[in-house]
Formats: structure tokens, C-alpha cells, sequence
């Protein structure tokens, strides 16, 4: 599935640079000590400043799921149907993405165990996209 990458942040860059090693990093907080995603300038949590990036284990379970039949993009055109999930990562957080690698994209379940797979997305990126462990 060809994806085009919009424009990072610069609160971003560290987990776009992990990309280029197919390093999936996350957010933590370290005064209240619990990981995030979406890449932000604080805490969702405890609203504190004081954040490091960490290597993720890429290990997941999807929490939710539906199966497109009409694409998002016109790019993504030649994709459907595909599958957008919530994974929620053994880190904490819940990441938004894809489930790749079925047959038949309707065979994922909540509850699946998935695990980090990496999309080409240009310029030397990569997206994680999840397939079932």
C-alpha cells in the first residue's frame, strides 16, 4: 500500500528517525512514568514537560477494527479493502495503523496479538503498519 508522509513536527522527529532504522519509538513520561502516542510536547497524562523517547517492543493487541471498502486516499485505490485498527501497544499507548499481510483483511478480531511490520513511505521513511503475530 503506497502511502504519501505529510509534513513531520519537529516534537515528531525522533520517532520519524526511528523509522528510518524500522525503530518504532514512543513517549514516556518521566515524572509520572507512562508512556504516549501521538508524539507531544507534554504529558497527556500528568501534563509534565519532562519526556524522553524510548525503542518500543513493536508488540501489540488490537483494541478496535474496521475494514475499509472505499478508499481513505486516492492513492490508497488499488489497497482496498484494508484494515485500520487501534493497537494498544504492551508499552501503553494506542496507535492507530494498519493490519497487513491477510488474506482476507476481515479475518483480524479484536483481541488478535500483532506485532510492528514496516511500510515504505519515501524519503527514507518507514511506517509502522501491524500483521498478526
Amino acid at each position: 500500500m503506497s502511502r504519501m508522509l505529510m509534513g513531520t513536527s519537529q516534537v515528531a522527529e525522533p520517532f520519524w528517525k526511528g523509522t528510518e532504522e524500522k525503530i518504532l519509538r514512543v513517549q514516556f513520561c518521566k515524572d509520572c512514568g507512562k508512556a504516549h502516542h501521538y508524539p507531544r510536547n507534554f504529558c497527556p497524562h500528568c501534563h509534565g514537560e519532562n519526556l524522553e523517547w524510548k525503542d518500543a517492543s513493536g508488540e501489540g493487541t488490537i483494541y478496535a477494527i474496521t475494514v475499509c471498502h472505499k478508499p481513505g486516499l486516492p492513492t490508497m485505490a488499488a489497497s482496498v479493502p484494508y484494515a485500520v485498527a487501534l493497537v494498544d501497544l504492551a508499552e501503553g499507548p494506542r496507535m492507530m495503523t494498519n493490519i497487513v499481510g491477510l488474506e482476507d483483511v476481515h479475518t483480524a478480531k479484536v483481541g488478535d496479538k500483532v506485532k510492528v511490520a514496516w511500510e515504505d513511505a519515501g524519503s527514507g521513511k518507514n511506517l509502522p503498519v501491524f500483521e498478526i503475530a
